[in-house]
């Protein structure tokens, strides 16, 4: 079995493209009354900032019964349909096989995780010091992962919930 490849590489502005691109795909199979909106978060988000080149789309909907009956074709465009995943009131679709190329990450609208990722993406587009310093611990992590992505992932951990703590704070007080 073949092992995902941890890689931090630097801002690709290619990355703005496939966003709007991916976007338009899934609108064009989803129902347009039950989205709310469909947002670029995530790392390749953030202008110049490094990052694991996927794209990370944060979909908003109205209802997730109706999400989960048109999954079929989130299917068609290539998506694994992968359910909650691990995080409970969420949709999680992964596109691109072992080396992921998109990831949607499905929540009701104006849900506490919508506004905990749009906060999170937010401060980084403001502080580009931060997300600097943040580019600079994905870097390390992508280094001495061995490729695990837990490791990359926990490697991280502690930044992120810093500073999406002080990005919530920031944009909602």
């Amino acid at each position: 079995m073949s092992q995902r490849i941890i890689e931090v590489i630097d801002y690709q502005p290619q990355w703005v493209v496939d966003f709007a691109r991916e976007k338009d795909l899934i609108s064009s199979v989803l129902t347009a009354a039950n989205i709310h909106a469909i947002h670029h978060i995530g790392s390749t988000s953030v202008k110049g900032l490094c990052a694991k080149p996927i794209i990370d789309i944060l979909l908003e909907v109205t209802s997730l019964d109706t999400l989960d009956d048109e999954s079929e074709n989130m299917a068609s465009l290539g998506y694994l349909v992968k359910g909650e995943f691990g995080i409970k009131g969420r949709r999680y679709f992964q596109k691109g096989g072992i080396q992921r190329t998109h990831q949607v990450h499905a929540f009701l609208a104006d849900s506490p995780e919508v506004k905990r990722h749009l906060a999170f993406r937010d401060y980084l587009r403001a502080f580009p010091n931060i997300a600097f310093k943040y580019g600079e611990i994905k870097k390390a992590g992508a280094a001495i992962c061995n490729n695990d992505i837990d490791v990359y992932i926990d490697y991280k951990n502690s930044f992120i919930k810093e500073y999406e703590a002080k990005a919530v704070r920031w944009k909602f007080t």
